[in-house]
């Protein structure tokens, strides 16, 4: 059945048996007497407004008869329906998606085959809080929640334009999640955004309980042995708002506080919003400083490790890189042992109480990083190099960057133990070769854009940080 008919009864039991509300106790099946006529009402316990549906129902019930004739269902939704959010469909599917999704959805014995939504839904939704991931030293302390409205709304607030497009679709079969594409008409790439349309058109998965990293899976099929991130993402409104007047395009997901934001370059990600609350001079000095530690936590233990392993053709100036204490153990399982202890540091952290976190962290950095040294397992070189590494790592708000850069880092190692030099240089030229065949959702763009294809322009202002113009000027300077 997939259209209403014309008999209120046979509408209301194909309902029932859709919906199946004599299994579910939080689905409510609510019946009303409007003089000789009736109306059933389906909404979920939980999700609607209990203080809209009160309201409404008291004025369903001061009627003294449903609207009649052809068109009854507008008539009542125009005349008897006070709500701001309110359609009329014949669809069964949609009817039922909406129920739901959260509405309320009315069947009277006069509509004949048409059904009334009232979109009065509220969602469990936790404060817009600032992220934890993405935190700053001065500017706005909001970030986005696991709601969609809301999130839609926090970049209302700050784009007040016409321009700005909000395209609304629904995906996935068991969760049939809400997704949006927001961009500024005009100012974003029409071809790439009707190529993401088409995108989201085409995938049929069959749930995205996981929300965002569901649907990013299904967008970009990863190749397994690229570790480079494939989509970049922000909780923070504003940081989402300045990419649309730039003309990139946002994804965003139901039950996900996170955007997507496309097309992806890899300098995108050495940038942070915090350098755009600081004076263009402290922004350059953040963004490149970010870059060169970026690079140096790749660089910094297998040319330690390669330079020891040759010693004897160390100038003097530089006899202090050699240990003078070696370890028990070959300096290579060292280096690995201390990458694993880190990650391990990082996980027991994850699962331990706020309260007992500092605690941890004095425990595993200083206890057994001294321990280790005391009975001769690790060298303190290895531990002084290694922290630096763990520093480094955590100046880059990109987890999956860190951890593509950990990887090459263990391989790049590997490969200098086992060849030398020529394994090191081996190692170092795999980063930029997985940069340039990196696979991502960028169309025409290239994951190395604006170094590739060269726009100077473009280029400079990644590096550095320079005053931003108003968006519609540079807008009209374009059309012109």
């Amino acid at each position: 059945m997939k259209r209403l008919s014309a008999d209120y009864r046979e509408n209301v039991e194909a309902l029932d048996a859709l919906l199946r509300v004599e299994k579910s106790f939080d689905l409510v099946r609510r019946r009303l007497t409007v003089g000789q006529d009736q109306l059933t009402l389906y909404y979920i316990d939980g999700f609607i407004k209990d203080s809209v549906m009160l309201r409404l129902m008291q004025q369903f019930m001061t009627l003294k008869a449903l609207p009649r004739g052809k068109g009854a269902a507008y008539t009542f939704m125009e005349s008897h329906v006070p709500y701001v959010e309110v359609d009329v469909t014949e669809s069964v599917d949609t009817l039922t998606l909406m129920v739901l999704s959260g509405a309320a959805v009315v069947l009277g014995s006069t509509f004949g085959e048409y059904g009334v939504v009232i979109d009065a839904r509220t969602y469990p939704a936790r404060d817009t809080a600032e992220p934890e991931n993405d935190r700053v030293m001065q500017g706005a302390r909001d970030g986005f929640v696991e709601t969609l409205i809301f999130n839609t709304a926090l970049i209302r607030r700050r784009l007040r334009d016409p321009r700005l497009t909000m395209e609304y679709k629904n995906v996935g079969g068991a969760s049939k999640t809400d997704v949006v594409i927001c961009y500024m008409d005009g100012v974003a790439d029409p071809k790439y955004v009707k190529a993401l349309s088409r995108r989201l058109d085409e995938i049929h998965p069959s749930s995205m309980t996981l929300g965002f990293q569901s649907l990013a899976e299904m967008l970009i099929p990863r190749r397994w042995y690229n570790p480079f991130p494939k989509i970049r993402t922000t909780e923070r409104p504003d940081a989402a708002a300045a990419q649309l007047v730039e003309g990139s395009v946002l994804i965003l997901c139901d039950t996900s506080p996170q955007v997507m934001v496309l097309p992806t370059s890899i300098f995108d990600f050495l940038q942070e919003t915090d350098d755009f609350y600081f004076p263009p001079v402290t922004g350059t000095y953040l963004r490149l400083l970010r870059a060169f530690i970026f690079l140096a936590s790749f660089l910094l233990s297998p040319t330690w490790y390669l330079l020891v392993r040759h010693a004897e053709m160390l100038p003097p100036a530089l006899a202090f890189l050699v240990p003078s204490e070696g370890g028990t153990m070959p300096l290579l399982l060292q280096l690995f042992l201390v990458e694993l202890a880190i990650d391990g540091l990082k996980l027991a952290s994850m699962n331990t109480p706020n309260l007992l976190s500092n605690s941890l962290s004095v425990i595993g950095g200083l206890i057994l990083g001294d321990f280790a040294v005391t009975v001769g397992w690790l060298s303190p070189d290895v531990i002084f190099y290694m922290a630096l590494v763990a520093i480094a790592g955590f100046t880059q708000q990109s987890h999956e960057l860190s951890y593509a850069v950990k990887f090459l880092r263990l391989i790049c190692l590997s490969l200098t133990a086992l060849f030398d030099l020529p394994g090191y240089l081996v190692g170092v030229l795999l980063f930029p070769v997985l940069v340039c065949t990196n696979r991502t959702l960028n169309g025409g763009h290239s994951y190395l854009a604006p170094l590739i294809p060269f726009q100077p322009k473009a280029f400079l202002r990644l590096l550095f940080r320079v005053r931003k113009h108003d968006y519609r000027d540079e807008a009209a300077g374009e059309e012109q």
